[in-house]
């Protein structure tokens, strides 16, 4: 049976290997260099006050990279597609399960080593890319310090989403017995559990944290005017200012999402801090009867600022979940997907036993 079942899948195998080994001599030619290349100017701009031009010029090296990430994200839903979805439901559809069945080979045996062999091949094909592509961006990813904001392209998680779309691909086939409908529905069910997981589920691992801190405008110590956590690096969830009495007024108006603020001045020569209120002083800029972002104005300017700012006692509630907990939050997805992967395939393990005929 181990015999059949690869001859059924060697041929896309050997399309899935050929593109690993393409993609490795490529990363392998590349990477050393990427790596001294960062160890040699980015590593070493601060010392030539030039870090913007450096960093600028090493992220251009990341076109590889896009495509990589690219099939990091569309390689389980499409293996999920075209290996699970007709595991079982090509079978089906053609009959040829009978002469299986009747050759002595038990319909547990037939499925189970089906689902084992391809879920092996899967599994090893898409931890082999992934490390690939987390080895190569490490320079890269060590730069742009956003690790949750590749959380689905690296490390360890994309091996248990590749198994679960192949279990998701198997029991839908089995379900709907017809191969292209059971592939539409793989890819709708796929997308939907990662859009919930990526949006709603992933952040409740763990408690947020929260700071509060005085809200400040942009060029007084702080990134972006929102008094973030001292980690780069750290999921902010939400961000909002509030008011002396609780209210909030940051998104909307006077505060942008990055913390950038507007005023806006009157023929009278007062100014409004936009969506907040009057100012009780007076501020240089921007010109009288104009509106518009003040993000690094002069030191006259950035004082008279903070000033009007202070008279509100708004204040910065941040919810984030740090990047300590990064290896946490992957084990636990990848236990989360393994274990339904294992229940999907279970399921279509009973169905093909009991209510198939």
């Amino acid at each position: 049976m181990i015999w059949l079942a690869w001859r059924q899948f060697r041929a896309q195998t050997y399309v899935v290997l050929g593109l690993l080994v393409v993609m490795a001599v490529a990363f392998a030619l590349t990477g050393p260099h990427l790596v001294h290349l960062y160890d040699t100017t980015v590593a070493t701009c601060g010392a030539h006050n030039d870090c913007s031009s450096v960093q600028t010029s090493f992220l251009h090296h990341d076109r590889i990279l896009q495509g990589s990430n690219f099939l990091l994200l569309l390689g389980p839903a499409l293996l999920g597609i075209f290996w699970g979805a007709p595991l079982i439901a090509r079978e089906l559809e053609s009959g040829t399960y009978r002469l299986a069945w009747s050759q002595s080979v038990t319909r547990s045996r037939w499925i189970v080593t089906k689902f084992c062999l391809v879920g092996l091949l899967s599994m090893i094909a898409t931890g082999l890319l992934s490390f690939m592509v987390t080895w190569w961006s490490s320079p890269i990813d060590r730069l742009r310090d956003n690790p949750f904001g590749l959380f689905d392209e690296r490390d360890i998680v994309p091996v248990a989403y590749v198994l679960f779309a192949l279990a998701l691909g198997t029991v839908l086939g089995a379900l709907i017995r017809r191969t292209l409908p059971a592939m539409f529905a793989t890819l709708a069910g796929y997308v939907a559990v990662r859009f919930a997981f990526t949006e709603w589920i992933r952040v409740r691992f763990a408690p947020l944290l929260h700071t509060i801190v005085r809200f400040q405008a942009p060029g007084q110590n702080v990134t972006s005017g929102q008094g973030l956590p001292s980690n780069p690096g750290d999921w902010i969830v939400s961000a909002n200012t509030v008011n002396a009495s609780g209210k909030i007024v940051g998104h909307f108006g006077g505060i942008g999402p990055n913390g950038e603020v507007n005023f806006r001045g009157t023929e009278s020569g007062a100014t409004y801090f936009v969506g907040v209120g009057k100012c009780p002083n007076k501020i240089p800029a921007p010109p009288v009867g104009s509106r518009g972002n003040v993000s690094s104005p002069p030191p006259a300017v950035q004082h008279a600022i903070q000033k009007c700012i202070n008279s509100f006692h708004l204040r910065s509630i941040l919810s984030y979940q740090p990047t300590s907990r990064y290896w946490m939050f992957q084990w636990y997805e990848l236990t989360i997907f393994i274990v339904m992967a294992l229940l999907l395939a279970s399921v279509a393990w009973w169905w093909v036993r009991r209510r198939l005929s």
